[in-house]
């Protein structure tokens, strides 16, 4: 088990969580939530011994072994399924061991040595790890390839596989849905619902949580409250706990209103100012009730102005692709005003390569699409986020879309997407992914589109964020098409849902579930066929497509290249920051009474190029899967 006690923890001056009282038992499913920065991964470098606690203690027992998602990029020539048995220490220290007996030919410790392999189940090791890289979407082919050959956001699917593969009972997993498909998250779920250890999960995905989760650890105020029960069931217990504040917030209101009525009234009065005093005294002793916070910083909805056509697009038996290869072929669509529609299909199946066509972003080869004149279109996709110029503010950005605006309408409309003081005048150079994905989703409401084109738009963002959108499209009146890997915003925003599989576009009659289950049995039978088709489409070689799509877009992939090549720099930069830093503060000598200041300058700067690195390494992650994809 894990055990929190009295435990203070602070990032220098800040105090993330005072006065820890928790205990997580074996077996248990653990949520962690809270808002951005309020101390959830700072948690989980406690739990691995990177952080100590500044007061108090925490427990757990050193016979437990611990397994996390490795951060860093691997760069290995090593194939991918050796990459992930490495996560299987105790296979791996076995294997070597039985090597080295082989070599000096040690019959009585091989034979040994074989039945620990028998007892950790070793034989199994290569179908284990097989079973865990399919789960998560890699062909057998693809097994075989070497790690560095796979974009950012595949390299860190195997870091998760390599976690997983690990013999672990304690299992720790920041945002593990990040870079996973609808299919990979399903059945990510059903694999930790069987883990027999604890799971600790940061995760923004309200049905992830709720399909994993046992418990919920809640970060806020700088304390942690432990529910039981799922995220849903967090929701609801916090709403009624808010309720019942806000009652007695309001009750002890007038009730303060009407002692110092009265004081205000009798204070100066011989025969009232006993009892004055005493209620003045009593007002001091009060211990004030906070009014409940339903803290959403978030405000906004997606306005229409002018007409809205009954017909917006009408795609007539229309083709499109990349250079001279057909994604998607003989496509037969028609987007009406109302239409909340979802795109299903694999990664690759050409549900990106349908939206651009109806953004106009690609033109077909033959057949027809027809855009209303009255059509306004937002289009949201990361792309997009790496448009942004990185030298403007969000003030700057919205006045490039309307001139005429004033700094304080600017700021106010910014508001209701958490850009407030400083933040909405502050170049977006060192904004984080969520912030940038913000940014992009303000711009394109400030534009009033009656058709919004939407390309995973949720993801970087926290649950508050993600609750907002759905509000805000459940009431717009236009159309919408949206890519999502979130459940929840399709089930809540989506009333039809249309599969992209095999070149072709289809209305599916069914809902999320039963999408998992024709995917999932529509893997195992183009597996069972040795066609190893992961993108829906026996009849297009992938790898041909990604060349093609690469050539035609790698002339408008310069400004990417560029920022790429300065990341690695300011990586490497950090990096030696960070190891000088490391070997200053190994010196014993920084900790004598004389050095307090510097060792306090050293330590706050220290903890400013990790926070740096941290997010010059996550810059680099998104900057590289959008030249790979």
């Amino acid at each position: 088990m894990l055990k929190f006690t009295n435990l203070t923890l602070r990032r220098g001056l800040k105090e993330l969580f005072t006065n820890v009282n928790i205990t997580i038992n074996p077996n248990t499913k653990v949520g962690l939530t809270g808002a951005n920065g309020t101390g959830k991964t700072s948690l989980f470098k406690l739990i691995l011994g990177e952080l100590h606690a500044d007061i108090g203690e925490f427990y757990v027992s050193d016979k437990l072994v611990l397994s996390h998602v490795a951060q860093e990029i691997a760069n290995s020539e090593e194939a991918a399924i050796e990459y992930v048995i490495n996560g299987d220490q105790e296979y791996r220290k076995i294997e070597t061991q039985i090597t080295t007996a082989e070599s000096e030919n040690k019959a009585e410790k091989l034979a040994q040595l074989y039945d620990d392999m028998q007892h950790i189940d070793g034989y199994t090791v290569t179908a284990r790890a097989s079973k865990l890289l399919n789960g998560l979407g890699f062909t057998p082919d693809q097994e075989k390839n070497p790690v560095n050959s796979f974009s950012g956001g595949w390299r860190m699917r195997l870091n998760l596989a390599q976690a997983l593969m690990c013999r672990s009972d304690i299992l720790l997993l920041d945002e593990p849905t990040n870079h996973l498909d609808l299919e990979a998250i399903i059945w990510l779920e059903s694999w930790l619902k069987k883990y027999t250890g604890i799971v600790l999960l940061i995760s923004h995905d309200r049905d992830f949580l709720n399909a994993v989760c046992t418990q919920i650890v809640n970060i806020e105020h700088n304390e942690l409250t432990q529910y039981t029960g799922n995220y849903d069931s967090f929701e609801q217990i916090r709403a009624e706990k808010l309720n019942q504040q806000q009652s007695q917030f309001e009750s002890q209101q007038r009730q303060v209103k009407h002692m110092q009525k009265y004081i205000d009234r009798f204070r100066y009065q011989a025969t009232k100012a006993k009892q004055a005093q005493s209620r003045i005294k009593a007002l001091e002793r009060m211990e004030l009730i906070g009014a409940a916070q339903l803290d959403s910083p978030f405000n906004f909805n997606f306005s229409i102005e002018g007409f809205i056509p009954q017909q917006m697009v009408k795609i007539d038996k229309a083709s499109a692709g990349y250079g001279d290869t057909v994604i998607l072929d003989n496509i037969e669509l028609m987007i009406q005003k109302g239409d909340k529609i979802g795109l299903l299909g694999f990664n690759g199946a050409g549900k990106s390569t349908l939206i651009k066509l109806i953004a106009q972003e690609l033109t077909a080869f033959d057949g027809e699409v027809n855009h209303s004149k009255e059509v306004k279109i937002g289009y949201f996709a990361q792309h997009q986020i790496e448009q942004l110029h990185l030298d403007h503010s969000p003030i700057e950005h919205l006045k490039m879309l309307d001139p005429e605006i004033s700094e304080q309408k600017a700021r106010n409309y910014l508001g209701g997407f958490d850009f407030h003081n400083d933040m909405a005048k502050d170049i977006i150079t060192n904004f984080s992914g969520g912030e940038k994905a913000r940014l992009v989703l303000a711009l394109i409401v400030y534009e009033k589109p009656n058709l919004l084109l939407l390309d995973e738009p949720t993801n970087h963002l926290d649950i508050k964020m993600r609750h907002a959108i759905s509000v805000a499209l459940q009431s717009f009146e236009g159309a919408m098409i949206l890519v999502s890997h979130d459940r929840h915003l399709l089930s809540t925003v989506t009333d039809k849902l249309v599969l992209v599989a095999d070149g072709k576009v289809t209305d599916f009659n069914g809902d999320l579930q039963d999408y998992y289950h024709w995917a999932n049995e529509t893997r195992k039978a183009r597996l069972t066929d040795g066609t190893n088709d992961s993108s829906g489409s026996s009849k297009i070689d992938n790898k041909k497509i990604k060349r093609q799509e690469a050539a035609l877009i790698r002339q408008n992939q310069k400004p990417l290249r560029q920022k790429l090549r300065s990341l690695e720099k300011q990586l490497n930069m950090l990096q030696k920051q960070e190891q000088k830093l490391d070997a200053i503060l190994l010196d014993e000598s920084m900790y004598t009474p004389e050095n307090a200041h510097k060792l306090m300058q050293t330590t706050t700067k220290h903890s400013q190029v990790k926070k740096d690195l941290a997010e010059c390494e996550n810059d680099w992650l998104e900057v590289s899967e959008e030249l790979d994809l």
